[in-house]
């Protein structure tokens, strides 16, 4: 396993955080890659302007002066049906560097496993997705297989509306995410939102005189507390594998500016998640609803109601539209894999919308994704690996 811990160790190596200059430099590493390996290679800076003023365009989070898109092609002889191996190389940033054992980007390699940011989510995927398509030149397969080296996916999708825009396509496609070698038909949905919240300003040792924006909020927290609870008490089956499939959760809280005032705004970002078969716009009205609710029970607040914003990343759920794939899927692994739907959003999304049957199968456990000191095993990518092969023998014929 030398190549693939090498290589993997390597692109962990790379703090390919989204928006960073190394977001950008990490596909020039890629296609140089491809090259040396024999791929045709399509690499492509993407219209960032035309493509985020788009209404269709999924959201993004972070500024980006300059992206790319990537694509390696290995060309069938003919007359097969095409796949589709699409990974994202952007990751999130480390957060606290204390709560590493090392430097968050060292592609570490110890006790079978690659540790450092994204080697689980999703460069130990990535990179079993490109030892495939390098066993694969020896197959002469009817059909192509394409590997497509997407950013922007942890902040909306970016790269792979980027990548649908270019007009790539392909029969089917497998979304190598860390499942921990369970096969995913479905996503859920998620969708970022922000919450403005007005009080009155004044000195603090006369906090009487004034209205705390924090304090407002508070009615409003348990509203979309009572919210979710209520969106989780009858799912999906293929999302009872979790505690709270749709979570709604505030990431970030900011208010007032002077420690002796009271303060007068309060601004909350958070996450929502939207359930399988759920149109956005119809999470989108529940949870306004739910705030406007909060606010008419409360007179300060009936008079100065919370505003809702949507920004950021988009996430609609969405479902593998061709059952035959996720059966070729789990037959291509050699075992009765789990199957569940993933509780957050994905590329998955915008390639079904876009008409190509998409499953998500990869190594890494979900929970050390975005965690301190994530890893992935050694031996899960290369079982990954080999199962993408397998289900190119059979695919592409």
């Amino acid at each position: 396993m030398t190549e693939l811990t090498e290589l993997l160790s390597e692109l962990v190596r790379v703090p390919s955080v989204g928006g960073t200059p190394a977001e950008a430099g990490i596909q020039a590493m890629l296609a140089e890659w491809m090259r040396e390996t024999g791929l045709e290679v399509d690499l492509w800076e993407l219209p960032l302007e035309r493509l985020t003023a788009d209404p269709a365009f999924p959201g993004m989070e972070v500024p980006r002066e300059r992206a790319y898109g990537l694509v390696g092609r290995l060309p069938g002889t003919g007359g097969g049906r095409s796949l589709m191996f699409n990974g994202h190389v952007d990751v999130v940033p480390p957060g606290d560097l204390a709560a590493w054992t090392d430097d968050p980007f060292s592609g570490r390699v110890e006790q079978g496993r690659v540790y450092g940011r994204g080697a689980c989510d999703m460069k130990g995927g990535l990179v079993a997705a490109l030892l495939a398509v390098k066993q694969l030149r020896q197959a002469r397969l009817r059909g192509d297989v394409l590997v497509a080296c997407v950013v922007g996916e942890e902040d909306g999708g970016l790269g792979t509306y980027g990548l649908l825009d270019r007009g790539w396509r392909a029969d089917a496609c497998v979304i190598p995410e860390p499942t921990g070698l369970a096969v995913v038909p479905a996503n859920a949905g998620a969708l970022t939102f922000r919450l403005r919240v007005t009080g009155q300003s004044t000195h603090a040792a006369r906090r009487t005189g004034g209205v705390s924006a924090v304090e407002k909020f508070l009615p409003v927290f348990a509203a979309l507390r009572e919210l979710e609870a209520a969106r989780n008490r009858d799912v999906d089956p293929l999302m009872h594998a979790w505690d709270l499939p749709y979570a709604l959760e505030i990431g970030t809280v900011h208010a007032g500016d002077w420690s002796s005032s009271v303060p007068g705004e309060l601004v909350a970002e958070g996450r929502y998640g939207v359930a399988l078969d759920e149109s956005p716009a119809r999470a989108k009205a529940a949870l306004e609803a739910a705030v406007a609710a909060a606010c008419a029970a409360d007179p300060w607040l009936a008079a100065h109601p919370v505003t809702v914003e949507w920004w950021g990343g988009q996430f609609a759920p969405a479902r593998n539209p061709d059952p035959a794939l996720t059966e070729a899927l789990a037959a291509a692994t050699g075992t009765e894999p789990a199957r569940w739907g993933a509780p957050y959003g994905s590329d998955l999304r915008l390639l079904a919308a876009a008409g190509i049957p998409a499953v998500q199968y990869g190594p890494g456990d979900i929970d050390l994704a975005h965690a301190p000191d994530e890893y992935v095993p050694v031996d899960e990518v290369a079982q990954v690996s080999a199962t993408l092969v397998r289900l190119a023998t059979t695919h592409c014929g």
